[in-house]
């Protein structure tokens, strides 16, 4: 089974800093736009950064300059490096994997920044 697993999730105070990491099992990493989305209690789910097989990241105008997202192709891993974190970062964290015809989104990983 393919697997997408999250980790680095935690509390935070406002200004601090997290590292996300996403490791993918059983496909061929190199292939996939890999993405980070999240969701707060009584929000849609909202795209946050993306990273295409290439290399070429894109990111939610309210994360720039915040939020980093890269990729190891050889760990077939992507973190999102979260830095300044605000209140309104607090949200469950998702990691997602897409091809043209694949799709496939792991479990969620609780991130919580404190005033």
């Amino acid at each position: 089974q393919v697997q997408l697993v999250e980790s680095g999730g935690g509390l935070v105070q406002s200004g601090g800093s997290l590292r996300l990491s996403c490791a993918a099992s059983r496909i061929i990493f190199s292939i996939y736009t890999m993405n980070w989305y999240r969701q707060a209690p009584g929000k849609q789910r909202e795209l946050v950064a993306g990273i295409s097989n290439g290399g070429s990241p894109n990111y939610a105008d309210s994360v720039k300059g915040r939020f980093t997202i890269s990729r190891d192709n050889a760990k077939n891993t992507v973190y999102l490096q979260m830095n300044s974190l605000k209140p309104d970062d607090t949200a469950v964290y998702y990691c997602n994997a897409a091809s043209n015809w694949l799709n496939y989104w792991g479990q969620g990983t609780q991130v919580t920044v404190s005033s």
